[in-house]
């Protein structure tokens, strides 16, 4: 028999439910009981104004809930993008929950970028007003860990603002740190205010943004229906095709693969992506176990190793910990000499390509055994990979476009984790788990008219096909762009046939390809870009939406780059200018990116 535990609360002690489930379920029996009241609710006195930085769109998840949270306790809550925040709004507001992932080494993500700036100015009101607290999301394997977060928890408190709880930072698993994290906060500003209002209660007037808004791109992720399937349970998919869109003579294997929704009511957007739970391959497992001197039936937690590194402990890309680890059991390794150097580049560059393996085997007889290795694996994760459909044009799959990862030579190949697994290791009509990543900051513009700019090389064309497909199959006005490069026409230029098609319908207005490699001089598709200026320009004063997909690293950057120069060159109003022109459409949402 379950027993109640002593605080009162109705939920029992041995309840197999998460941090997170709790904090809910606490939440929405706090309402019930409340709503069930016969006096009136009273006008929430305390506006919560919930500010988030995201990439990927957990942090606008984490966002939402938050709101709900600050609403079923009777405090009035909004949720707003930090992009859309001046520092003259920021300063009005009483109550500010920062929630905030962190980008590539240490960066803002791209809709917190002008609001750090913003904060960082000498003009930068003072905020003595403010009470706040800040969460976040970011992943250990990273040097510079949940870095956005704690920049602006710093800047916030130089400027005056109180904290009212300690930051928490969380790796990869947020989801029960976050609950905990949430309902630590919320409860305090409750108590506070004296909240009693039933679930649902609108918010205050307060300053600043408009009350309930979101990050004024798409629907908020709260708004949409929800689903069961998530990282904790995800969904099992069959996947019901597998192919080649490649030739067979590229130096690249790209795929294309659908993945059947079936029953599970899954509603996804153009612009989200699908998270692939994979599991590592048997054969690399086996040369793992062999290098550590075991067979695969030792047991961890009652289980047998060799399924645990199959699929539980991520192998292919050395943890922080373990490089660590053999630079103190191996001190004259080559990996120790890298980091005795102390160049964190020079480290990645030598890492790049190089998988638990390798590390183990660089480190000679010095190498841990088994029982030493497992500790320093961190948990196998799921891959999200951007969606390539849309609901519209197919409503019963997911399709998605993958570059098979495959390198090295005879003696060592290595393989991407969750590429090869579908390209290889699924079976046909197999199942795959998979949930989905809503990513309500990146889908096609609300306003059907509005001209839309897609830059996307190799498999950034991915999403870019969906937002073709949604906007054919919804008869939208507006005018559509397409940057496709790659290296070889003859062998990538993938959906060629579709492209074709959709330009023929007049679906897709212009189509530039840049074929790098098929000239002398490389050909990139920032180089159309810099050829069509005057027109791309145009585009934009006619309120155009410019999307990028793909690489982080150089195209992503060299893309930006080349906007610039355009809006510059056009405009003729120097550098500055050209900055201050892309700020607003990176406000206005008109200037998007999903990079890697």
């Amino acid at each position: 028999m379950s027993l109640l535990p002593p605080t009162g609360s109705l939920i029992p002690v041995d309840a197999p439910f998460s941090a997170a489930q709790e904090s809910w379920l606490a939440g929405f029996i706090a309402g019930i009981a409340a709503a069930g009241k016969k006096a009136a609710p009273a006008a929430p006195t305390t506006t919560v104004d919930v500010l988030f930085g995201t990439q990927t769109g957990n942090a606008e998840f984490l966002a939402d809930e938050l709101v709900a949270g600050a609403r079923a306790r009777g405090l009035g809550g909004r949720a707003t993008a930090l992009d859309a925040v001046s520092p003259e709004q920021l300063a009005a507001m009483s109550h500010v929950l920062v929630v905030t992932s962190t980008y590539g080494e240490g960066e803002m993500p791209d809709n917190a970028g002008l609001f750090w700036e913003a904060l960082q100015a000498t003009t930068v009101p003072r905020l003595e007003g403010l009470q706040y607290a800040v969460l976040g999301l970011g992943d250990t394997s990273y040097d510079e860990f949940c870095q956005a977060g704690k920049l602006i928890d710093t800047r916030l408190e130089q400027l005056g603002a109180t904290r009212i709880h300690d930051r928490v930072d969380c790796d990869v698993d947020f989801e029960d740190p976050a609950a905990l994290w949430t309902a630590g906060v919320l409860d305090r500003l409750a108590a506070e205010a004296g909240a009693t209002a039933a679930p649902g209660a609108t918010t205050g007037g307060g300053a600043g943004v408009a009350a309930g808004a979101s990050d004024g791109a798409g629907a908020s992720r709260a708004s949409r229906p929800g689903s069961q399937w998530n990282k904790r349970n995800p969904y099992p998919s069959t996947l019901v095709e597998n192919r080649l869109l490649s030739s067979p003579r590229s130096a690249k294997e790209i795929r294309h693969y659908e993945f059947d929704l079936g029953d599970s009511g899954i509603a996804y957007t153009a612009g989200d992506a699908l998270a692939v739970v994979p599991t590592n391959d048997p054969v690399f497992v086996e040369q793992l176990l062999e290098q550590v001197g075991a067979n695969g039936s030792e047991t961890l937690d009652g289980r047998a190793v060799a399924e645990v590194l199959r699929t539980d402990r991520e192998i292919r890309t050395p943890s922080k910990d373990l490089v660590a680890d053999l630079v103190q059991r191996a001190p004259t390794s080559e990996l120790a000499a890298v980091v005795s150097h102390g160049d964190k580049h020079e480290l990645d560059r030598w890492l790049w390509g190089r998988d638990v393996l390798d590390l183990l085997r660089g480190a000679g007889e010095a190498a841990p055994g088994l029982d030493e290795l497992l500790p320093n694996l961190r948990p196998l994760q799921a891959r999200q990979y951007s969606i390539s459909s849309s609901p519209l044009a197919h409503p019963d799959r997911i399709h998605l476009t993958i570059a098979s990862v495959r390198y090295g030579d005879p003696h060592r190949m290595h393989a991407g984790v969750a590429s090869t697994f579908l390209a290889d290791r699924v079976d046909p009509d197999g199942t795959v788990d998979v949930y989905l990543q809503p990513n309500a900051a990146f889908g096609v513009p609300a306003d059907d008219s509005a001209p839309m700019i897609m830059i996307g090389p190799g498999t950034g064309v991915a999403p870019f096909r969906g937002f073709l497909h949604e906007r054919a199959a919804s008869g939208a006005s507006g005018r559509n762009w397409l940057f496709f490069g790659d290296q070889h026409r003859a062998t990538d230029f993938v959906y060629e046939d579709e492209l074709t098609e959709l330009q023929d319908q007049g679906v897709l207005h212009r189509l530039d390809l840049a074929f790098s490699r098929d000239q002398t001089e490389k050909v990139y598709v920032q180089t159309r870009m810099l050829e069509h200026a005057a027109e791309l320009y145009a585009w934009l004063e006619d309120g155009g939406h410019v999307f990028v997909c793909g690489d982080a690293s150089r195209m992503a950057k060299d893309v930006e780059a080349a906007l610039l120069s355009v809006i510059g060159s056009q405009r003729g109003r120097g550098a500055d200018d050209a900055q201050a022109y892309l700020a607003d459409m990176r406000r206005g949402k008109r200037y998007v990116r999903d990079v890697y």
